[in-house]
């Protein structure tokens, strides 16, 4: 399902993912079409990454609906041009239907250069083979 997503195969098509129970990692390698005037990445790269690891470390678990981001904060530590960034998602908090993860994206030698913490809820659309269950 994420793989498959517009925005993964027309913009950020170098796209890696890894979900395990509570925890997902996703992948990126840098490209110039990522970066803002001074070149580095943007910040909406940052958030993305960050918000779709902390968002399918929810899902792992969530199986019957689709999980809905409805807040993330996000914190850009440094500047990042070149490589592979990867962000690391974690689940924090879970309830019945509010859950709270984590994420942090780092570079290739492990340095930490973004954070967040985002809240999520169950939607009330099924989780389908159609949409991406499996």
């Amino acid at each position: 399902m994420y793989l498959s997503a517009n925005m993964n195969t027309e913009i950020y098509q170098s796209t890696t993912v890894s979900i395990e129970e509570e925890i997902a990692k996703i992948g990126l390698t840098i490209e110039p079409k990522y970066f803002h005037a001074l070149g580095a990445i943007h910040g909406s790269v940052y958030f993305k990454l960050l918000d779709d690891a902390a968002f399918f470390a929810v899902n792992s678990i969530v199986r019957d609906a689709f999980v809905l981001t409805t807040n993330f904060n996000i914190n850009l530590i440094r500047p990042v041009n070149t490589g592979i960034i990867t962000a690391i998602g974690k689940v924090k908090f879970k309830s019945r239907n509010l859950f709270i993860a984590e994420s942090t994206l780092i570079n290739e030698q492990g340095k930490e250069i973004a954070f967040g913490t985002g809240h999520f809820a169950k939607s009330k659309t099924p989780l389908t083979e159609e949409i991406g269950y499996k």
